[in-house]
C-alpha cells in the first residue's frame, strides 16, 4: 500500500535506510528461540539437533532430560526418547532499535528444521516493522499476511510496505534481542529494558503519549500498568485520582484486578475516592469481600421491595379472582388449613418457607387456590389446590420439603373439597 499521509511517508522513507540484521544477531536468534531437542532411540542412541553428531547415551532412559551436552559442537540439548526423525519449529523474534528519531520494533519470523543425524536448517525474515515517533503516533511496515493468527502464514514473496492497522501485525515474540537502541524520549520516561510483562509495543506507545504511564512506570506501580496497558488505557480515568491516593500514600496495589473493583464498589457506596482510609486498605480481599456483601444485602433489599411493590399491584387482580374463596378454613382438630385471603399473606409465606409459591405467582393462576396448613400457629405445608379438578396438585413444606403430616394434610384437605365447589357454583 502507498503511503497516504506525510507521516507514512516519513516512515517509509526512513524503513529504506534500516540496515540487515547482522549475523550475530542471527546466531542468537537461532540458539535461544528454540527448544533444541535431542532425539533418542530405544537402544539409547542419541542425536545432537545441532550438527547431527550421534553417540551412545548412558545411564537411564529419562525422557525430557535436561543439562545434556553433545559432545562434538558442546551444544545444550534437552533429550527425549521417540520415533519422531523431524522436528520443525517456527517463532517470532524482535530487535528492539531507533532510526531517524522513530523508536523501531523489528519482528523476524525465524523456521527451525532438526532431522536426526543431519546439521540443522534455519531461515528467518523479516516480516513486520512497528515505527513509533516520540510523540506516540505509530506506522506499520509489513509483509502481506493472511487472515490467520497460524504464525507462517506470511507472504514471503511480497515486500515491506504501509500497512493499514490490524491485530495480525500486534505480534509476541519469544525472545528480545539484548542489545536495544532506544531513542531518548523513552529513556527520560524511566524505560530501562524492562517491561514486566506488557508488549513492547503497547508500553512504547503508552509511555510516548500518555504521561501518566511515566508516572505509573517511576513509582513502582508496573502492575497498574500492566493492567491499563493498550487500548484500555484510557479506562483509567475513572481510577485515577484513587491511584495517586495510593502513590502518594506509597501504597503498592498488588492485586489490580480486586482493587479495581473494590474502587467500583467504593464508588456504588457513594464513599470518599480521595480518602486513603478506603482508598488503601491494610487488608485488601477483605474489605472487598466485605463490600461485595453489603452490595447483595442490597440488591436483596432492591428486589424485595420490588416484590412487595408487585404484590399491592397485584392484590386488585387476585382480590377479582379469588375473592369468592375467602373465609375458607377448616381443621381436624390439630390441624388447621386456610385459604391465604392476599398477595401479602402469600409473600409472606413462600419467604417463612423459603420455596416459590409467590416468586412463581401461583396466586394469579385461575386454577390454583392456594392454602396454608398449620400447627398452633405454626406453618406446617403449604397446599396448591386445582379448582378444575378439584384435588390437591402439590402440598410442600419448608424449603420444598414434606413432613410427617404431609398425608393428613393431603387427606383432611380432600375431605373438605365440597367447601371450595359450593363456592364455586355460589
Amino acid at each position: 500500500m502507498k503511503p497516504r499521509n506525510k507521516f507514512q511517508e516519513l516512515v517509509y522513507e526512513a524503513s529504506k535506510k534500516l540496515p540487515r540484521i547482522t549475523k550475530v544477531q542471527k546466531e542468537w536468534a537461532f540458539q535461544n528461540c528454540f527448544e533444541h531437542t535431542g532425539r533418542r532411540t530405544a537402544k539409547g542412541v542419541i542425536s545432537c539437533p545441532e550438527c547431527g553428531h550421534q553417540w551412545q547415551g548412558c545411564g537411564e532412559l529419562i525422557d525430557n532430560l535436561l543439562g545434556a551436552q553433545c559432545p562434538e559442537c558442546s551444544a545444550k540439548l534437552k533429550v527425549m526418547t521417540t520415533r519422531k526423525r523431524v522436528f520443525r519449529q517456527t517463532e517470532y523474534f524482535c530487535l528492539v532499535t531507533s532510526c531517524e528519531g522513530f523508536q523501531v520494533l523489528r519482528f523476524y519470523l525465524v523456521k527451525a528444521c532438526f532431522k536426526a543425524g543431519e546439521t540443522a536448517q534455519y531461515s528467518i525474515i523479516e516480516v513486520v516493522q512497528r515505527w513509533i515517533a516520540p510523540g506516540g503516533k505509530y506506522a506499520t511496515v509489513a509483509r502481506l499476511r493472511h487472515a490467520s493468527f497460524y504464525c507462517d502464514l506470511w507472504n514471503t514473496s511480497s515486500s515491506l510496505e504501509i500497512r493499514p492497522e490490524n491485530e495480525l501485525y500486534n505480534i509476541n515474540p519469544i525472545r528480545i534481542y539484548p542489545h536495544q537502541k532506544v531513542i531518548p524520549e523513552l529513556k527520560r520516561s524511566g524505560y530501562k529494558g524492562e517491561c514486566y510483562g506488557i508488549n513492547h509495543f503497547d508500553l512504547f506507545c503508552n509511555l510516548l503519549s500518555d504521561n501518566r504511564s511515566e508516572t505509573l512506570l517511576k513509582a513502582g506501580q508496573t502492575k497498574v500498568l500492566k493492567f491499563f496497558a493498550g487500548s484500555s488505557f484510557n479506562k483509567i480515568n475513572d481510577y485515577w485520582a484513587s491511584i495517586k491516593i495510593c502513590m502518594r500514600n506509597r501504597y503498592y496495589i498488588e492485586d489490580v484486578s480486586v482493587w479495581k473493583d473494590y474502587i467500583d464498589l467504593l464508588r456504588f457506596f457513594g464513599k470518599d475516592l480521595h480518602n486513603a482510609k478506603y482508598v488503601c486498605p491494610a487488608d485488601l480481599t477483605a474489605e472487598h469481600d466485605r463490600y461485595v456483601t453489603l452490595k447483595n444485602e442490597y440488591h436483596k433489599k432492591q428486589k424485595e421491595e420490588q416484590a412487595r411493590r408487585k404484590a399491592l399491584e397485584d392484590e386488585a387482580i387476585f382480590d377479582e379472582m379469588k375473592s369468592r374463596f375467602f373465609g375458607i378454613q377448616f381443621a381436624d382438630g390439630v390441624i388447621q388449613v386456610r385459604m391465604l385471603e392476599s398477595v401479602t399473606e402469600i409473600m409472606q409465606e413462600g419467604n417463612a418457607m423459603h420455596h416459590c409459591v409467590f416468586a412463581n405467582e401461583y396466586h394469579l393462576r385461575p386454577d390454583s387456590l392456594i392454602l396454608s396448613a398449620r400447627m398452633n400457629g405454626k406453618r406446617l405445608e403449604t397446599v396448591e389446590f386445582s379448582l378444575s379438578k378439584m384435588q390437591v396438585v402439590q402440598s410442600r413444606g419448608a424449603c420444598n420439603q414434606t413432613t410427617e403430616y404431609h398425608d393428613r394434610i393431603i387427606k383432611l384437605v380432600s375431605k373438605n373439597r365440597k367447601l371450595i365447589q359450593q363456592r364455586m357454583t355460589a
